[in-house]
Order: structure tokens, then C-alpha cells, then sequence
């Protein structure tokens, strides 16, 4: 009888589980394509057509390498900066994983902006890509 209790609970909670699907209080996940090194490759090679817009902070950039040429706006002052960014070019956005790029993309996406899709830095590496060297972040100046 304890094994039918148990097994009765176990389905109930697996089946709010799968319900919930882990998602919430989260929010919804990005539409945005993730671009494949090919692609965004692809994409790199008429630098006349494309922006790059980094979503990552400066700490995550010099840790963790990006490209050569490219817009850095934090996700979160993104929205702020509309108005800088030029519209008339293909945008790609940047994050280190491309949640929060995808996020940027949507966003830009939904205020009129041609969004090619989102990549992350470090899966773009993974992958086999190439970033660009770390930056390595000057020391503190001595105050004197």
C-alpha cells in the first residue's frame, strides 16, 4: 500500500512537473536564431553589412575573448541606445552562452531593426570559432 502512495505521488508531481515545464516565474525564451560558426562566419565576411553587438560586461569581454570589430552595449542598457544604432545593416548580437543575446535580438527585432540572429561567444569558440584575443584589463592608476 505504501508503494501505491508513493508511486501515486511521485506521478502526481512528475506530471506538475512536466506541466510547469521548469519555467516558472521565468521568462519566455528568446525567438532569435542561434547563428552556427558557418553562419555567423559567413555574415563576418561582408563587414560592411553586418553589426556585431556585444550585450556582455567589459569584465566578461576581457575575460573570455570577442571579436575584432563590434558595438558594446550592456543588455541592460540596451533599450537606452536605440537611437545609435544604425538600422541600416544586418545586426548580430553577442552574449557568452546567447541567452541574453537572444534577448537583445528580440528587442531589437521588435523596434524595427533587421536582426540576422544571436551567437554566444564562448559556444562560438567551443564550436571551433575564433575570437579574438583577451583583452587584459589595465591595473588600477596609482592616485597620487
Amino acid at each position: 500500500m505504501r508503494k501505491l502512495i508513493l508511486f501515486t505521488f511521485l506521478a502526481i508531481a512528475t506530471s506538475f512537473a512536466q506541466q510547469n515545464d521548469g519555467k516558472k516565474g521565468k521568462a519566455p525564451a528568446s525567438t532569435a536564431k542561434v547563428l552556427t560558426v558557418a553562419e555567423f562566419d559567413n555574415l563576418l565576411a561582408s563587414p560592411d553589412k553586418v553589426l556585431v553587438i556585444d550585450v556582455r560586461r567589459p569584465d566578461e569581454v576581457s575575460a573570455n575573448g570577442g571579436f575584432p570589430v563590434y558595438l558594446s552595449i550592456q543588455a541592460a542598457d540596451l533599450e537606452k541606445h536605440l537611437a545609435e544604432i544604425p538600422k541600416d545593416r544586418l545586426i548580430v548580437t553577442v552574449s557568452n552562452h546567447a541567452a541574453r543575446g537572444g534577448k537583445a535580438a528580440d528587442l531589437l527585432a521588435s523596434k524595427g531593426f533587421k536582426v540576422a540572429g544571436t551567437i554566444g561567444a564562448e559556444t562560438y569558440a567551443a564550436d571551433g570559432g575564433k575570437l579574438a584575443v583577451k583583452i587584459a584589463v589595465p591595473p588600477p592608476a596609482d592616485k597620487k
